[in-house]
Formats: C-alpha cells, structure tokens, sequence
C-alpha cells in the first residue's frame, strides 16, 4: 500500500519546518512555536480543529490547496489558522 495524500503533505511541512511527522496520536506536526494538524478531506476539518484546540502554540490546520478556501471558511472565528499543502500560510492563526 503506497503512502497516503495525507502522509505526503504532512512529511514535507515537517521537513520544512525542520521537525517530524508524528503519525501517531495528537497534532500531525509540532514545532516550538507551531502545532499542525494535516486535514485531505472537508468533512474531517472539524476533527481536525478539535485536535489543535488545546495548544498553546500557534494552531494551523494544513489541507490540499483545492481545499484552502473552504479551510478557511471553518476556522472563522476559531483562532485556527490555514495552511496550503505547501507549508504556506494562507490565514494567520490567533
């Protein structure tokens, strides 16, 4: 079995933020001053937020680029952030 949309961009935001992929349980990507959850499908963004809720750190939500627009949609007012498939950031976290 090859490895998964979402296995794929959560390794290259971690190598470009120069941490690791957690696979495992909690946050996907955690830096020292960022937690990144990766999300590939819309109806999962919920779970996705939940999952970043109790961080301190900067909270950003990384999903597909065809996905930004409606990412952003439902972190209004949420203090979650949106990231491309890329690492960039397309709405800063509060």
């Amino acid at each position: 079995m090859g490895e998964t949309k979402h296995d794929r961009i959560a390794k290259a935001i971690a190598t470009k933020k120069g941490t690791v992929y957690h696979s495992d349980k909690g946050v996907d990507v955690r830096t020292a001053t960022q937690v990144i959850e990766v999300e590939v499908d819309p109806a999962t963004f919920s779970h996705g937020i939940r999952q970043l809720q109790g961080s301190q750190k900067a909270r950003y939500l990384a999903v597909p680029n065809d996905l930004v627009k409606d990412a952003i949609e439902r972190t209004q007012g949420t203090g979650v952030g949106v990231m491309n498939e890329h690492g960039r950031i397309r709405k800063r976290a509060r």
